[in-house]
């Protein structure tokens, strides 16, 4: 399988696992040392270092009741990146963002992840 193939790979397995709250299959595609940074100034900015707190990070996501939806998986020379329409409701908020999820990958597995987002100030709004 080329590179290509492998990273295009990994980003639909990264999607189906975050639409499936397969947590266990999240882990077993990132390195132990993996990351992930998010914009903001709410309860899921920042970053998560090491892979469990990835996970976490996940499931924290996932518990806001987003719907994930993939647009594309965008691969480069060495990296991925997952482009995503997130949508949900929780009372009288509601999210509408898109965004890039950019995997920085090392020996087959997600090494680092960064998520750049469309509206900074909805996604403050909404993860309080």
């Amino acid at each position: 399988m080329s590179h290509y193939e492998t990273a295009h790979q990994l980003g639909k397995q990264f999607h189906a696992y975050l639409a499936t709250a397969d947590w266990d299959g999240i882990r077993s595609l990132l390195t132990d040392d993996a990351t992930w940074t998010l914009p903001g100034d709410n309860t899921i900015s920042g970053t998560a270092e090491g892979a469990d707190a990835v996970v976490e990070r996940a499931k924290k996501i996932a518990s806001y009741g987003l719907n994930f939806e993939l647009l594309h998986i965008l691969v480069s020379r060495e990296n991925m990146a997952l482009s995503l329409h997130n949508t949900a409701r929780r009372g009288d908020l509601k999210l509408d963002e898109y965004l890039s999820t950019v995997c920085r990958l090392r020996d087959g597995k997600i090494a680092s992840i960064e998520t750049y987002l469309s509206d900074v100030a909805g996604m403050n709004a909404f993860f309080v």
